[in-house]
């Protein structure tokens, strides 16, 4: 009866809220008396505690700040570039914390057609789906029937991923994965959704570092694996939202831990409104940037002033610096105020010394003008859509040199000054008094010097922590040290080697005037037309691959998908013309492809000058293995004679151009044997110098007197030391140490080629020349200890089985390729 009668007057007198009061205390024997509203002025001072509470062990509710990631992905197009199968594709995307478990996956938030997508009549019936148990995001299904084929998506969809297990800003990183569905082409329409979630084709997956959950705007293309070859354009825009504020539950922190526990969740708050204001500035920055690159002015300042959100900086300021405590000096409240007077919110000391009620409110002035700026962001971004992707594709090109260059070492020398003249006779090897004259010495194994060198630097990137704010493809950076190392030497021009001994002059500048496709003296009148250059006509770029012994015409197409993701203009020919008959004579194989090469550039040409005027023509080789022969010997064929003006880039891939006169590796010199003697391969018997009995009148020391370099403006060589198939010299056009010390005919064959060569890249040009020998190191450590890697074949194929080292020199040097 006492227990109803307290509880009456209770509700009587009303309860003081701000009393701390446990709640088994209304009932039972040893209650206490409740804390009424006639309080003494102590007691409204003090809050009345419970008497069997301990003062120091009391409950509290702490206010905590919350914010999102929203991570907005735009799907511009997919272009379809090398896949082997037709039917329906689509793209599946999930986002997760890369150190989170299964719950930590981003949420779909909202979904744009900024355009209508080009899927044709029949695929109208489909849409965009998102699946609420795996949170992800799935385009329209739509068909692909044919290569090189553009489907426009023009869609975005925005992911929301939470902070709120991290009570604080992410240190974790952020995993976008894309996935290829497929299926073939059903009957059924109706079930084309089912089979394309039974298993995904191919799996590419993307890297955020925490740095770039601040504020990212980057193009990122998608391009899967190297037997689904396609492009879909992307561009990625991140920043950092204000979510809310929120209780935090109630917690009874230990007696003497009241204070750390409260200071670290302060701090935890402190981080977060720094990171949302690092995020405004970061997006103010952006759309400066884009803005000017659109050349569509916005006026940041009148949409980031403070008094648009109704806050006065200055009082706020005031009414701030009079909260802070006696310990934070003058410097620091200095460093608090701008000289426009806005707050700044990067100061730790101002921060903590703020009061809780200043912290939510600067927390809140914070995140209303991200998320107003966020909104301009989004509408600017979707008036100037193109304008925008072609913007940050081009940023993205140019920074791929910056980015990659982890895995290229670049490394200068000059052209050697001191081989032997060809011109010497055999009387003149005894040199002057009997001795014989002085080379240049090669200390040890140039292929093992670089093998070393590259495993080293190896070694390094292994040790490397990679921390920027760039997007990390999980194809290259998953693990950085499985990447190949490309060391890249650029070979400065020297002086032409004279005909008079060792004797060298500088080369001469060029008088004559040089017509815009014409060489040195040539008639500056447009050779196609007959007519003079007309500035604004088409430029015919073609680019011939040309496999090698035994080889495919599409072996080259990993190259090939690079260098059309470069030029989408080119046209391309993957030679067929010796397919299947590569164990001939060389001089066979050059004429076929010198006929396949002239009756393509012709068509193209006829095809070009129908539409419009054709301007001038750049022609381009690639060739794998003695696919580099075949060409050399195809530019010295009648037939090519008209189109040796236009020859642009050569990108020899292991090419043995000074033969197998100093090969090293014994398995395979014996395989050789083999073919010669029970095959009678005739090619291998011109490779290795046995198809006379004079070396001055074998194949390969005649073509290395063509001029089968001098008319190319870009000559790269690739090589690799673990490739056992080619002499590492030889695909380098280099010495040898072997033949450094030779004197014999042998000796004095192989110099007289080697300096052939040279003096085609020494010789005088139209336009300067560049001249790059770039050294590819694998990592073959998974294939195993085996036949393959024993013999060297490993590396020799793995130059058609990988692309990163093409993506690698070719976005690193795009003018060579353009």
């Amino acid at each position: 009866m006492s227990l109803l009668l307290q509880r009456l007057k209770w509700l009587i007198t009303g309860f003081n809220k701000s009393a701390s009061v446990n709640p088994k205390q209304l009932d039972g024997p040893d209650a206490t008396p409740l804390p009424l509203l006639n309080f003494s002025e102590q007691q409204k001072k003090q809050p009345v505690q419970p008497n069997n509470i301990n003062p120091t062990r009391k409950r509290f509710k702490q206010p905590m700040l919350e914010a999102v990631h929203e991570i907005a992905i735009y799907i511009h197009r997919f272009h379809n570039l090398d896949l082997f199968q037709q039917g329906w594709y689509q793209i599946k995307i999930t986002l997760r914390w890369e150190d989170g478990d299964n719950g930590s996956l981003g949420t779909p938030a909202r979904v744009v057609q900024y355009e209508a997508p080009d899927l044709g009549s029949e695929d109208v019936y489909r849409v965009w789906r998102i699946d609420d148990t795996e949170h992800s995001f799935s385009t329209q299904p739509f068909r692909i029937r044919y290569a090189r084929q553009d489907i426009l998506l023009a869609m975005m969809v925005s992911f929301n991923l939470s902070l709120s297990t991290f009570e604080g800003p992410s240190t974790s990183a952020v995993i976008l994965k894309f996935e290829l569905l497929y299926t073939p082409v059903l009957e059924n329409r109706n079930n084309i959704q089912d089979c394309l979630d039974t298993c995904p084709a191919a799996v590419h997956e993307f890297r955020l570092p925490p740095k770039a959950l601040l504020g990212l705007h980057a193009y990122c293309p998608v391009h899967f694996d190297a037997y689904h070859a396609v492009l879909v354009d992307l561009t990625l825009h991140v920043c950092l939202l204000k979510s809310g504020v929120y209780s935090s539950p109630l917690k009874v922190p230990r007696e003497n831990k009241d204070d750390t526990a409260g200071e670290h969740d302060k701090s935890k708050q402190v981080m977060l409104v720094k990171a949302l204001s690092n995020a405004r500035d970061i997006l103010m920055e952006e759309l400066q940037k884009l803005s000017k690159a659109v050349n569509h002015p916005i006026d940041i300042k009148d949409i980031t002033s403070n008094e648009l959100f109704g806050f006065t900086p200055r009082l706020d300021l005031e009414i701030a610096n009079a909260e802070v405590s006696e310990q934070v000096s003058s410097k620091h409240q200095n460093v608090s105020e701008k000289q426009n007077g806005e707050v700044e919110f990067q100061d730790d000391a101002f921060l903590h010394s703020l009061s809780e009620d200043k912290l939510l409110r600067s927390f809140d002035l914070i995140g209303d003008q991200v998320l107003y700026l966020w909104t301009i962001f989004l509408n600017f971004h979707r008036a100037n859509i193109k304008k925008i992707l072609e913007f940050l594709s081009n940023q993205w090109a140019v920074d791929r040199k910056a980015e990659w260059s982890i895995w290229m070492v670049y490394t200068k020398v000059e052209m050697p000054h001191q081989y032997i003249s060809s011109l010497v006779d055999e009387s003149s090897y005894h040199g002057f008094r009997g001795r014989a004259p002085v080379l240049r010495k090669l200390n040890g194994d140039p292929a093992q010097t670089a093998a070393m060198r590259a495993e080293l630097h190896r070694r390094s990137i292994a040790q490397m922590r990679i921390n920027n704010r760039s997007i990390q493809d999980m194809h290259i950076f998953g693990d950085p040290s499985r990447i190949p190392i490309v060391i890249v030497e650029r070979v400065l021009n020297a002086p032409k080697r004279s005909t008079s001994g060792n004797s060298y002059f500088s080369q001469p500048e060029l008088k004559d005037k040089i017509s815009l496709i014409g060489g040195v003296g040539s008639n500056p009148t447009n050779k196609l037309s007959g007519t003079s250059t007309r500035q604004n006509g088409r430029v015919l770029k073609i680019v011939v691959f040309v496999h090698g012994f035994q080889g495919h015409h599409l072996d080259l197409r990993l190259v090939r998908n690079q260098w059309l993701l470069m030029d989408p203009k080119v046209e391309f020919l993957m030679s067929e013309a010796n397919e299947e008959k590569t164990s001939g004579d060389f001089r066979e194989m050059g004429h076929r492809l010198a006929q396949e090469v002239v009756s393509f550039v012709k068509k193209k040409m006829d095809k070009v000058s129908k539409s419009g005027v054709l301007r001038t023509i750049k022609l381009s080789f690639v060739g794998h293995s003695i696919g580099n022969i075949i060409l050399r010997t195809a530019l010295t064929d009648g037939l090519m004679e008209p189109y040796l003006r236009y020859l642009h880039t050569y990108l020899s891939v292991s090419g043995p151009h000074l033969g197998y006169l100093y090969s090293s590796n014994s398995l395979f010199n014996g395989g050789l044997w083999l073919l010669k003697k029970l095959k009678g391969t005739q090619c291998i018997h011109q490779l290795t110098f046995t198809d006379d009995p004079d070396l001055q009148h074998t194949f390969l020391y005649k073509l290395c007197k063509q001029k089968t370099l001098e008319n190319f403006r870009n000559i790269i060589l690739l090589s690799s030391p673990q490739d056992g198939y080619v002499p590492y010299h030889s695909a380098r056009i280099e010495m040898c140490p072997a033949s450094s010390g030779d004197y014999s005919k042998k000796g004095k064959a192989f110099l007289e080629m080697l300096n052939n060569c040279m003096d085609q890249i020494r010789a005088p040009s139209s336009e300067p020349r560049v001249f790059m020998r770039c050294d590819v190191n694998f990592d073959v450590s998974l294939q195993g200890r085996n036949l393959n890697t024993f013999i060297g074949r490993a590396a020799h194929i793995e130059f058609l089985e990988t692309d990163i080292f093409a993506r690698f020199i070719m976005w690193s040097f795009p003018d060579l390729f353009r």
